[in-house]
């Protein structure tokens, strides 16, 4: 990769909420890589969550910013805080992270310092009626003080233009930390008195409307009259965790909250995501980079994170329990063909989907921005 004679260190905000999921951790990479390539990193988000202790682990400063997930009266005290935090930091750019802080950082700076937005799954879609209404209303008119719009699939950003949202878009695909998602490594196999026979399933994320695990669940039913061994284990926590439990039969297993997956991806024999809505969702590129197979939804980025031929397998419709019931069962009916599928995929996840690649298009979208040629995150990676 050409280097300029950028002015260093180049200021760089981070502003997120949430912080703990999917989000969290691409923001973390991304700072780990931005500190690693000289740049001056700081990171405003909520003091809670996980992302605040792996930032400070990192050796990255964490700027506290109190903001709730979802939009209300506490926006003008939110953009007033955020504001003083902008002033202190003096960044040359500001990257803004999901909906809520992409609302308050455009609302504080107004295009009056280089501004990034990254969705990673429109508002509009997670939310119906009145609500759904105010947040594309918001998305088309704040598309103008974003200088440029980070989507993570194609499928996210032609939503975005569908929907009339007007922006300088580019495209980054989601990527993931190859040295610490691989097939080696710890296994949480045996965990919980799993049973050791019979398939285990696997669902990582939070447990919530967007993840879909109440469909997972009632199709859950289903595949026991199939496969009366098999065994789901739900790793995440959320906030609805309590009606999640009080539905599932005594073959789901809570895991809860986990600092590192990747012992469940090596653990299953197939990791399923059954979510209403994404941009490109984080851990099924991380389940495949530890050669796990894969089930997901058919929804934004979801066949771009899979190897083409995988699709017909590896992909079911949405908030549809008897079609999940039935793709599950397909793919549990052949072990020899798992593993298949989990060798292709992982061969898939190392060739697009490495994060040093993501940080490295995240800098030439910076780089635009500042006018310069191009910004060093890390030695181009070759295939």
């Amino acid at each position: 990769m050409h280097v300029t004679s950028a002015p260093l260190p180049l200021r760089v905000l981070h502003v997120t909420q949430p912080v703990d999921g999917g989000v969290a951790r691409v923001v973390a990479d991304l700072v780990r890589m931005q500190r690693a390539a000289g740049m001056s990193v700081r990171v405003a988000c909520p003091p809670s969550g996980s992302l605040p202790g792996h930032l400070t682990d990192l050796g990255c400063e964490v700027l506290a910013w109190e903001a709730s997930r979802s939009p209300g009266r506490s926006v003008l005290g939110e953009a007033r805080r955020l504001a003083e935090v902008v002033d202190r930091v003096r960044p040359d750019v500001i990257h803004a992270h999901s909906a809520k802080a992409g609302l308050v950082t455009r609302l504080v700076v107004r295009g009056r310092i280089p501004t990034v937005f990254q969705p990673h799954a429109w508002s509009f879609e997670a939310v119906e009626g009145l609500g759904a209404r105010m947040a594309l209303t918001w998305e088309r008119r704040g598309a103008r003080w974003a200088s440029r719009l980070i989507c993570v699939s194609r499928a996210e950003r032609d939503t975005g233009t569908a929907h009339g949202i007007a922006a300088e878009w580019r495209l980054v695909p989601n990527g993931v930390d190859l040295e610490r998602f691989s097939p080696a490594g710890p296994s949480a196999a045996g965990r919980f008195g799993l049973p050791a026979t019979g398939p285990l399933v696997v669902c990582v994320g939070r447990l919530c409307r967007q993840k879909g695990q109440d469909v997972l669940v009632e199709a859950w039913r289903g595949v026991l009259r199939e496969r009366p061994g098999a065994h789901l284990v739900l790793v995440g926590d959320g906030p609805d965790l309590a009606e999640l439990r009080a539905a599932a039969p005594p073959s789901v297993t809570f895991a809860g909250s986990v600092d590192d997956p990747a012992p469940w991806y090596r653990a299953a024999d197939l990791v399923v995501l059954p979510s209403r809505w994404e941009g490109m969702a984080l851990a099924p590129l991380e389940a495949m980079a530890c050669g796990s197979p894969v089930l997901v939804t058919d929804v934004n980025g979801a066949r771009e994170s899979l190897p083409p031929p995988l699709a017909p397998k590896c992909l079911a419709p949405p908030e549809d329990p008897a079609a999940l019931t039935r793709a599950l069962v397909g793919l549990l009916s052949d072990a020899e063909d798992l593993r298949t599928l989990g060798r292709d995929a992982h061969r898939h996840v190392h060739a697009h989907h490495d994060v040093r690649r993501t940080a490295a298009a995240v800098a030439d979208v910076y780089g635009e921005l500042l006018g310069l040629e191009t910004i060093k995150c890390r030695e181009p990676v070759t295939t």
